[in-house]
């Protein structure tokens, strides 16, 4: 695990990537992303997304209006999409247009979502996606239940994909509830706490992520060593994609991913630049330290908090492990043939690091 000492302070807007490994197109080939270059591989994408997204509103469809109803909420609030792009991604090395592959990228969406749900309950989010969460608008009870049934939902599904994707699928569903359960409790005595943060992020979000570019990779029949690459490959840019959306938690003036800036703050979640801060003993950021050691639910001290973290030298020390996530996630494609399909997963790594919503 990356640790506060295997960096060094850089100025958040310093980071730089690669302008030789990749290339942002000026106008976005699809609504995908960003990163995906123009010309048929962005077509590909495009039509295999939007078979997922059919595929995602069938399996949130129920015989009772009511299930529907709260099992398509999330769903259509939106969202990047981001586990089932990585599979139709990782497909493009064998067959992507065989059947299995969109199956699997819904499971792993639909498993995402139903977390989701179940996570607005343990934090008492009152939004999620711009849009009135679950729990908010229904109640803790049917938020959970709801995120039962799309769990159910995407082990229906599973289930047609073979004993072995099962067995997979469930020892990633083991680690997302290892990762909560470790986040829940918070770091072990003798445990360094930004390590546990990057732990649990590994296992809370990289575990899917992985899953993902590893199903994509397999379903398409694409050779093993390819699919142990993308495999790591995944979990490294699943951990780095969440790293920057809790900066951009503090970054953005709009709120990212429909979230008012400074959520974690007010919910006195620790993310790595608070960590970073409280970890430090310098006088000069006293006031910060004091600021962030809990829940910042006072209006004046939140305003405070947040200008002080974004002036910090641990938001760039952040911003350095982020950059580092996505250069070793970038180092997994040494085995991935050169050509579109390793361009565009290396521009996936400069996006993480540079997006902004």
């Amino acid at each position: 695990m990356t640790g506060a000492g295997t960096t060094s302070p850089r100025g958040g807007n310093d980071t730089q990537v690669d302008a030789q490994s990749w290339h942002r197109p000026s106008t976005p080939a699809s609504t995908i992303g960003p990163w995906l270059p123009e010309g048929a591989l962005g077509e590909s994408m495009s039509a295999g997304l939007a078979r997922v997204e059919a595929a995602l509103t069938a399996a949130a469809a129920s015989e009772h209006a009511f299930v529907s109803e709260t099992a398509g909420h999330l769903m259509a609030a939106g969202g990047k999409r981001f586990r089932p792009m990585l599979a139709l991604l990782a497909a493009q090395l064998g067959d992507p247009d065989a059947p299995e592959v969109v199956r699997a990228a819904v499971v792993c969406e639909l498993t995402h979502l139903a977390t989701l749900y179940h996570d607005d309950v343990m934090d008492e989010a009152s939004v999620r996606r711009g849009a009135p969460s679950a729990n908010s608008r229904w109640g803790n009870s049917v938020a959970i239940l709801t995120g039962d049934f799309l769990f159910a939902r995407a082990s229906d599904l599973l289930a047609d994909l073979g004993p072995e994707a099962v067995r997979v699928q469930a020892r990633t569903f083991e680690r997302l509830v290892t990762g909560q359960l470790r986040e829940t409790v918070g770091a072990q005595p003798g445990e360094d706490p930004v390590d546990h943060y990057l732990g649990v992020l590994a296992d809370k979000t990289g575990s899917l992520v992985a899953t993902s570019a590893r199903f994509g990779a397999s379903f398409a029949g694409a050779a093993p060593e390819l699919v142990s690459a993308l495999t790591a490959f995944g979990e490294e840019v699943g951990v780095a994609f969440q790293l920057s959306d809790d900066l951009l938690d503090i970054l953005s003036e709009e709120g990212a991913s429909g979230k008012s800036p400074g959520t974690d703050l007010r919910e006195g979640i620790a993310t790595l630049p608070v960590l970073f801060a409280l970890a430090d003993d310098d006088p000069a950021e006293a006031r910060l330290r004091e600021l962030v050691a809990g829940p910042v639910v006072d209006e004046a001290e939140h305003a405070e908090a947040l200008a002080l973290l974004r002036g910090s030298a641990y938001l760039e020390r952040a911003t350095d492990v982020l950059a580092e996530y996505a250069e070793r996630a970038r180092a997994r494609l040494v085995d991935v043939p050169a050509g579109p399909v390793r361009e565009a997963l290396s521009a996936l790594c400069s996006y993480v690091v540079t997006r902004t919503s």
